[in-house]
Formats: structure tokens, sequence, C-alpha cells
């Protein structure tokens, strides 16, 4: 394997992080480098753990774990107190690097992360290479780590680069680095010799942009990040001048992608996930703008095949589950490698039409049957959305005695008078009648998480609260 300090080296120092001390970080990797081959001179490796909030520690943290054959947790430092209690017992770290919001009490925190302690009890899995753990999970359950390695991460960045028949990536990075989304991007700038430019979202949003050339770069958002920045003119004319602007995270709604056609933005629709270290199928913007809908084809390092719940493969636009496999696949999920991980069945349903393009269509855990009929609230959301009233929509299913689950519409209404007998008479053209959701509840936000994803337990909650007492 090449060492990732060796990247280095291909890396004009000047100017390649745009906005940072290219020099610095150098220095700053070659400094935590040697620290951590001291360290672990005599003993096992350390286990790390990364919650930097400072982005030049943060990478230069990051790239001399994985040179020191260290294994690296990568952590949000926002996480709360009950998150973090629950890193802290699975990982038991030997150093934390970074400064967390809920941890305060787990251990001593500082700028060079805490001594090293012991942690025979609970030893790493028995791997050659350095281990990525990457987090995944924890909007609304246990946190979970995808094992990644240094060469599943590449492979993904492999598959990118000839997809696009690009030889150099150019970054514009606003996404939390400790996430994949943000972290396969300061990869793919990294590995290739291009530039990466970094900047907190919230900064972009209020106005402040970086001096590139957008057409020489690609920059990745999630749906509510791109509806925010379509919002004001002069961020809307600076978006559509990038060469690609990657969208994932979590599905968009046809009014989003419909919006960004007409300002002809080169939006890049991805299907992907931590366990497959990003994008595994991407819609080019040219096929976008010319009005192709779906994930689009699969990247050359991947693989798609669709299966029904008997585990035989599917013709073409038959829908059912999705199979992947891909060199960029993780190994499993802390503390376990999987053996033979070489087909990740994953929870989504879709199809692969004539011309390969992947189409989602729904999750598997969210479908809702009613009086025996399958539904997947993809469908309903998209044709509610249609309608133009809402602004946000949600359908899930709340238990019901008569047909085992009452098909429910949580919804924010584009206008405070907008009846549901609207909405409900402008889809009985597009839906079957048992399509269409028995309760409509109002509501002026949704809880939904920094990539957009959705919370649907405590969407449950808040439907069954209200039905319980409309008029409160």
């Amino acid at each position: 394997m090449e060492n990732p300090l060796d990247y280095l080296n291909n890396l004009n120092e000047n100017d390649w992080l745009i906005g940072y001390d290219s020099g610095q970080f150098n220095q700053l990797v070659q400094e935590l480098y040697l620290e951590l081959i001291q360290l672990s001179a005599f003993e096992t490796p350390p286990k790390i753990i990364l919650a930097e909030r400072e982005t030049l520690r943060f990478l230069a943290s990051f790239l001399a774990a994985c040179a020191a054959n260290c294994p690296v947790f990568l952590c949000n430092p926002d996480w709360g107190t009950q998150e973090w209690q629950q890193v802290f017992d699975l990982v038991q770290p030997d150093i934390v690097l970074g400064i967390g919001h809920g941890a305060g009490e787990m251990g001593r925190w500082g700028d060079t992360g805490t001594p090293r302690i012991p942690n025979a009890q609970c030893p790493m899995p028995n791997a050659p290479y350095p281990l990525i753990m990457i987090p995944t999970g924890g909007s609304s359950g246990q946190i979970k780590f995808a094992i990644h390695t240094w060469e599943t991460l590449i492979a993904s960045v492999q598959g990118f680069t000839e997809y696009f028949q690009i030889k150099k990536v150019n970054s514009f990075c606003v996404l939390p680095l400790y996430h994949v989304s943000g972290l396969m991007q300061f990869i793919r700038s990294f590995t290739t010799g291009g530039r990466l430019a970094i900047l907190p979202f919230k900064t972009l949003e209020s106005g402040k942009i970086l001096n590139i050339k957008q057409s020489e770069f690609f920059i990745s958002l999630v749906p509510t990040q791109l509806q925010r920045l379509l919002e004001n003119p002069e961020l809307t004319e600076w978006l559509s001048e990038f060469n690609t602007v990657l969208l994932g995270g979590a599905p968009a709604w046809e009014e989003l992608l419909e919006k960004a056609k007409f300002y002809r933005i080169r939006l890049a629709p991805t299907y992907g996930m931590t366990e497959t270290a990003s994008q595994i199928a991407t819609l080019k913007p040219d096929d976008f703008l010319n009005g192709k809908t779906s994930s689009g084809q699969v990247l050359p390092h991947a693989k798609v095949t669709i299966h029904n719940q008997q585990g035989e493969i599917l013709n073409s636009n038959e829908i059912g589950n999705i199979t992947i496999q891909a060199q960029s696949l993780a190994l499993g999920y802390y503390p376990i490698i999987q053996e033979n991980q070489d087909n990740f069945r994953v929870d989504d349903l879709g199809f692969l039409d004539d011309q390969g393009y992947l189409n989602i269509v729904g999750r598997s855990s969210e479908k809702i049957i009613t009086g025996g009929e399958n539904i997947y609230p993809a469908e309903i959301e998209s044709a509610i959305r249609e309608t133009q009233l809402v602004a946000d929509i949600c359908v899930i299913g709340i238990p019901d005695k008569h047909w085992g689950q009452a098909l429910t519409a949580i919804y924010i209404p584009k206008k405070s008078n907008i009846s549901t007998l609207k909405i409900q008479t402008l889809l009985k053209d597009k839906l079957s009648k048992f399509k269409i959701p028995k309760y409509w509840i109002p509501q002026q936000n949704l809880p939904r998480n920094s990539q957009g994803k959705i919370n649907r337990q405590q969407l449950e909650k808040i439907a069954i609260a209200y039905l319980q007492n409309p008029l409160k």
C-alpha cells in the first residue's frame, strides 16, 4: 500500500488547500505522525478518536493516524453526552484528539489528546492495514462505525475519476469532514493532486465565497442545502457556474429538482452511503439538464443487481431489493470484520432501466401495509409535492386496529389557508384511493438531521400525539 504521506509530495505545497496554509498543514502532519510512531513503537498502535473542530488539525490528524497505521474513529464534536457514552463504551480509545461538546465527563480532552491507557479487553480486529472507522446512523438509534481502509477509499476515488473522465479532482467542501460525504471530497482532491476549498455551509450561506473558478470544481450538497442556496439569487448564480453539483445524503423532492433545472444548475444526483465510501451511482449533469430523472449509471468500481425476496436476480425495470458489489465496500461494522463481504444487500428498493440507470423507489423498512396493500411512501410524497401546495412532506404509517396501519401525511403547507381537501382532490387522478393518506397533520417544520434525512420515529410520536388531541 502507498503510504498516505507519499501523496503530500505530489501536491503543490503553496495552493492545493485553498484558504489555508498548505505548508503549515504539511508540517503539522509530519509532527503528529512522528508522535504517533513513537507511541506505537513498542506496543500495538493506539486507537484514536478524532473529534477535531479545526479543519487543519482534523485533516492532519487523520492523515498522520493513517500513515502511522493507527485505527482512527471519526466523530462528530457536537454529539451529546448520551451519544459520546455510546462511543466510549464501544471504542474504549487510547487517544482522543479534539474537544467534544458532550464528552467532558468521559475523558480528559486537549489539543494533543488523552494519555495512553491500556485496552487489552477491547482489541482491534486483526488487519494488516490502517482501519478508518466512519460513523453511520445516530439520527434516531445507535451510532455505528463502518470499517474502511485507505484501499476502500481509494477504490471509490478511482471509480469517481474514471466515471467523470478526469485525472485531478478539485473539490469545494461545505459538508462535515467526519462524515463520509465530506471526507471523500478531501480524499479525492488529496490523492489526485487536485485543489480543495473548505468552507462551513453557514459561512457560504451568509454570502462569503472563496475566490475559485467554479467551472473547474465539484461541490457536494444535501437537498436542504441546495434549497437554501437557491433562495438566494446571488448564490444561485454562483452555484450555476460549477462544473458539477453532486447531490446526495437524502432523496431530493421533485420541486427542488425542477427549480435546479430552471436555473441550469449542473446537478448530479447520487446514490451511495457510508458503507460504500460515498456514491456508487451518479446521474451526470448533462443527463439531468436534458430531463433524465434517476440516480444515474453505476460507477466502474461497483456493480448493482436487483433481487426479489427469494434472492433471484430480476430483469430490467423490475422493482426489487438492491444488492451492491464494490471495491469500496466497508469491511463490516466495528468491531467485527465480516468475512467475504462481497455482496451488500441494502434496505433500498429500486430497478435498473433498459439503459442501466438506477432508479430508487423507496425503502423496505418504510413499507406501509394498509388493508393488505403494500405502499411505499416515496411514491405518495412525490405525488403530494407535485401539487405544489406543500413545502415539505413525509408519509408514515401509524398503528390502526382495522387496517393494520393508517396512511398519515405530515406536511408543511405553503400557505396557512391551504385545506387538506384541496390536496386530496388533486391526488385523486394521480393515486389509487388506498394510497391517499387517511390522516393529514400540518406542522411548522419536520425533524431532519444535518444530511436532510427525516426522523420517522419522532414523526410517529408527533402524529400519535396530534391525533389524540387534534385541537391542542
